[in-house]
C-alpha cells in the first residue's frame, strides 16, 4: 500500500481543480497547471480535496498511486506559492548578469555564456554572485538551475563554480611535494 497515495490533497483558498477523464486541471492564484494521470489510478474532487485511487493491485498501480499524487501536490503548490532554486557563483572573475530575458554569465571561458530564460521560468540576479530560478512548473525550475550549474559545476580541489545555495561540496587536498 502507498503511504504517499492515502494522503488526499488539500486545495488551499483561491484554487480550484477539475477533473475531465484522466485529466486534472488546477487554477490558482499564480497560473494554471495540468496533469495527465495514467489509466492506472483514478482521479476525484469532492470537498476541496483531491483523492488518488488505484485501479487494482498490480504493482505498476501502485507506483502510479503514489506519484500521482505527489505530481497532483506539486500542481497545488506550483499555482500557490511557486517554486524557487538559489545558485551562488563562487570564483574570481565569476559573475552573473540579467540583462532583458538573458542571463549573461562570465564563467573564466573565452566567451561570456548567454542563457534565454524558456517561458513559464524567472530568472533573476540580485547580486552578480546570486542567481535565483522561479516559476509554477517544478520539473521547470530544476532543470534550467541544472543547465545552468552544468556551465560551471564546482570542482573539489578551490570550490569554484556554480552551485545550488546551501549545497555541500567535498574538499580535496592538493598534491604533496
Amino acid at each position: 500500500m502507498s503511504r504517499i497515495g492515502k494522503k488526499p490533497v488539500e486545495l488551499p483558498s483561491g484554487v480550484t481543480a477539475s477533473v475531465s477523464g484522466q485529466t486534472i486541471e488546477v487554477k490558482g492564484p499564480k497560473g494554471t497547471r495540468s496533469f495527465s494521470a495514467t489509466d492506472d489510478v483514478t482521479l476525484s474532487v469532492e470537498d476541496n480535496v483531491v483523492k488518488i485511487d488505484p485501479r487494482g493491485s498490480s504493482k505498476r498501480a501502485r507506483q502510479q498511486w503514489g506519484m500521482s499524487r505527489t505530481m497532483v501536490a506539486n500542481l497545488v503548490a506550483g499555482v500557490t506559492t511557486g517554486f524557487k532554486k538559489e545558485l551562488e557563483i563562487q570564483g574570481v572573475g565569476y559573475r552573473a548578469q540579467m540583462q532583458g530575458n538573458t542571463l549573461k554569465l562570465n564563467l573564466g571561458l573565452s566567451h561570456d555564456v548567454d542563457y534565454v530564460a524558456p517561458e513559464g521560468v524567472t530568472i533573476t540576479a540580485p547580486k552578480q554572485t546570486e542567481i535565483v530560478v522561479e516559476g509554477i512548473d517544478e520539473q521547470a525550475v530544476g532543470q534550467v538551475a541544472a543547465e545552468i550549474r552544468a556551465w560551471r559545476k564546482p570542482e573539489p580541489y578551490k570550490g569554484k563554480g556554480i552551485r545550488y545555495k546551501g549545497e555541500f561540496i567535498f574538499r580535496k587536498e592538493g598534491k604533496k611535494k
